[in-house]
Formats: C-alpha cells, structure tokens, sequence
C-alpha cells in the first residue's frame, strides 16, 4: 500500500542515503519522457524538503533542457538488498551550471571530479513510498571507475568540448544552456 508524506522524514532519509543508485525523470510538455540511473556519490539531502544531486557529464542533457520548459522532477529509489521498498520524492528543482553562484559552494559538498555537469537543487513537495516486493535482489559489488577514467582523460579542456559537441541539446532539440542562456526555447 503506497503512503504519501509531505516531506523526507528520517527513515526516509536513512533508506535514501543507504541506495548506491537513484532514478531522475522530467519531462518537456511535449517530446520524449527522460527516465535516467545515477550513482557514484552524487546526492545529498539536506533537508526534510530539499534534495540536491550532481550530475555528471554523460551521452544526454535531457533534465536540463526539460526543467526549462516544465518544472518537475522525480526521483526514484528501489531497495534491492533485504528491505523491500520503493521511495519517489517528487518536485520542482533548479538547475546550476558551473558558471553560477551557488554551484562550487554545493558541488564541494562532493568528491572532486572534473566532470560534473549541472547541481539540481530540488524542492520535494511530496514523498511517496510502496512496498517493492516486486523487486529482485542485488548485491551491490561496487562503484564503475568509468566515467571517472573517461573525464580525467579528457580533462576540463576536453569535457567542454564534449559538451559543445553533445550536450547543447536534448534528444527532442531542446536547448540545454550547458554553455550559457539561449533563447531558442
């Protein structure tokens, strides 16, 4: 049976900061609905109403260019070890590229990485639980080096690079911003 909250309360935090893995979707008003897996140490709460995440560069952009359009995030975590249990915080969040204020004050609250991309701060204005018993077990074996070893071998240089040539625009066309404003929304 799936309860709503109208915030993080602490067993909700605990459970939130026990996953290796979340899931964010957004959506446009119209287009593709973007559903997309995070990990490495890129999530904080840091209230019983506010979540930020980190994300890092990757093959897409798609929250940033749907935020601009709809403001609406979900994030989505599922217990694969021994507690069987799904949590959505749902809300609106905003978007900090590293050319804005807040963004190194709240990107030194994680591991330094060359690649991080944009902050989403997110105002949770409800949270969700149900059962996952449907969900299979996993054992968590660890974190990928990947990405890491991919951005580290580009350099600051090469990442924007990477994001001119790719993350200007989502799958849909939908500017991104990761370069600075555009007005062709």
């Amino acid at each position: 049976m799936a309860k709503q909250f109208p915030s993080i309360e602490a067993p909700h935090r605990a459970f939130i900061e026990a996953q290796h893995m979340f899931f964010v979707g957004s959506a446009a008003p119209s287009g593709r609905v973007n559903i997309s897996p995070k990990g490495m140490d890129s999530l904080r709460v840091l209230g019983e109403n506010r979540i930020i995440w980190r994300n890092l560069t990757g093959s897409g952009n798609e929250t940033a260019g749907h935020l601009k359009l709809a403001n609406r995030m979900t994030l989505m975590w599922c217990g694969f070890e021994k507690r069987p249990m799904i949590l959505r915080a749902y809300g609106s969040a905003r978007t900090l590229h590293r050319r804005d204020a807040e963004f190194d004050e709240l990107n030194a609250m994680f591991p330094e990485i060359v690649s991080a991309r944009q902050i989403y701060d997110m105002t949770v204005d409800m949270v969700q639980t149900s059962c996952g018993y449907a969900v299979p077990f996993y054992d968590h074996v660890g974190e990928r080096d990947t990405l890491a070893k991919w951005a580290e071998d580009r350099g600051a240089d090469g990442i924007r690079t990477y994001w001119e040539e790719r993350n200007q625009h989502t799958i849909d066309g939908l500017p991104t911003d990761i370069l600075g404003p555009s007005d062709d929304t």
